[in-house]
């Protein structure tokens, strides 16, 4: 039936009403002529929507495994060295936490770095300068001198390493615009040649007897006969009744967790964290919000030299030394941490929480290799697959995003 134009809207049909609607600017021919074209086209509408609809759960599925894939890899890995003998007890998970403490600050810093779509190259050999300017300077004072003021005097040795090396990475990258992979490969050089240079080599040793306590103490000490003890080893006991002690919460872990926490507020919760985010993702868009993206490189190239700063001087207290190639075995660990924990190359995108987890995967693959009596040297081996992987899943996702 045909339905003239001035009755039109009058219809009550709602397929001549919808095809009004959607063809209001052609001739009109009739509902008789043109029904049939109408269902075909409604029904095509419906297919699209199903389309759009299993896409956009495409992409919802794409980006809750680009989140968590890695905790779900962490437990599965736990799990799977689990049954090796030793692994799964709480020494063990102490001595994974203390060892890869000085990684994870190193890692901590990395991210601030990698999320504004660079990297750093330079943090294992500043973190080695810093171990040795600090030695130097600890070994200085006698034997009886104040074990804070000995201390103190190695950490601010320590942090002037760092904000020099950062602030020249930071001014080299934002002002003379210097490729940060290019920029931090000379750091890398400079800070290596320094190091050998102040050290002449070998380990620059610190024989304050206080040093070691806080490197490698516990907080907590137990024994069945002493009860327990807080920070230090009960005196007077003998070395039997010291290896029948149960000790809990290394110092190390405790610092290391401090800055953790720190640094993920920083991260998440304070303006200095959405900038890093803004120019990783879009710097052009971040200079037209006014957003100063200069002094922000700046920053978080100093904030990565510090945290290796901070690690080199953890390791002292470690060691009672410093080394120039203390860092050497962590740069690249710490960079792989990072993406391995979420952290886009592309920048724009990490965590705080996301690096531990990439932190943790490292620490017990090397861990459970070990444990298990396979050679080490299949740790970069495995290591390098995961980084691989990690990386894959984020192209995976930003595919499935766009």
């Amino acid at each position: 039936m045909w339905i003239p134009q001035k009755h039109r809207l009058l219809s009550t049909n709602p397929t001549s009403l919808y095809y009004f609607t959607i063809t209001k600017s052609k001739s009109f021919l009739g509902y008789a002529q043109e029904g049939p074209r109408i269902l075909v086209y409604m029904k095509t509408m419906k297919i699209k929507q199903k389309i759009i609809s299993k896409q956009r759960d495409h992409t919802k599925a794409l980006l809750y495994l680009g989140k968590y894939w890695v905790w779900i890899f962490l437990v599965i890995l736990i799990g799977g060295f689990s049954s090796a003998p030793g692994f799964f007890s709480l020494d063990n998970f102490q001595a994974v936490l203390a060892n890869n403490s000085l990684l994870l600050v190193l890692a901590i810093g990395q991210s601030f770095v990698i999320i504004t779509g660079g990297i750093d190259l330079s943090t294992g050999w500043v973190m080695g300068l810093a171990s040795v300017a600090a030695s130097l300077i600890m070994r200085q004072f006698p034997l009886d001198a104040n074990l804070l003021l000995v201390i103190g005097a190695g950490l601010l040795m320590s942090l002037i390493i760092g904000l020099l090396a950062g602030w020249i990475n930071g001014i080299v990258i934002s002002k003379l615009k210097v490729p940060p992979f290019i920029a931090t490969l000379g750091m890398y050089g400079i800070a290596r040649g320094l190091g050998y240079i102040l050290s002449g080599g070998p380990p620059v040793s610190v024989n304050h007897p206080g040093i070691g306590q806080f490197g490698n103490g516990y907080v907590f000490y137990f024994h069945p006969d002493t009860g327990t003890n807080l920070f230090k080893v009960p005196e007077g006991i003998s070395g039997l009744e010291l290896r029948q002690m149960s000790t809990f919460l290394p110092y190390l872990v405790v610092y290391f967790l401090i800055i953790l926490v720190i640094f993920h507020l920083v991260l998440s919760k304070t303006r200095f964290g959405q900038h890093v985010y803004a120019v990783g993702g879009n710097k052009m868009a971040a200079l037209r919000a006014g957003i100063p993206v200069d002094k922000i490189l700046t920053q978080v190239y100093i904030l990565s030299a510090v945290m290796a700063s901070v690690a080199g001087f953890l390791y002292v207290m470690r060691y009672s030394g410093g080394v120039a190639a203390a860092g050497d075995a962590l740069n690249l660990n710490s960079v792989a941490a990072v993406v391995v924990g979420g952290a886009s190359l592309n920048g724009g995108e990490g965590t705080i929480i996301g690096t531990l987890a990439g932190t943790l995967i490292i620490a017990f693959i090397q861990n459970g290799l070990i444990i298990l009596g396979i050679d080490p040297f299949y740790q970069y081996v495995a290591v390098g697959v995961i980084i691989i992987f990690a990386v894959l899943i984020d192209q995976i996702k930003r595919q499935g995003v766009k």
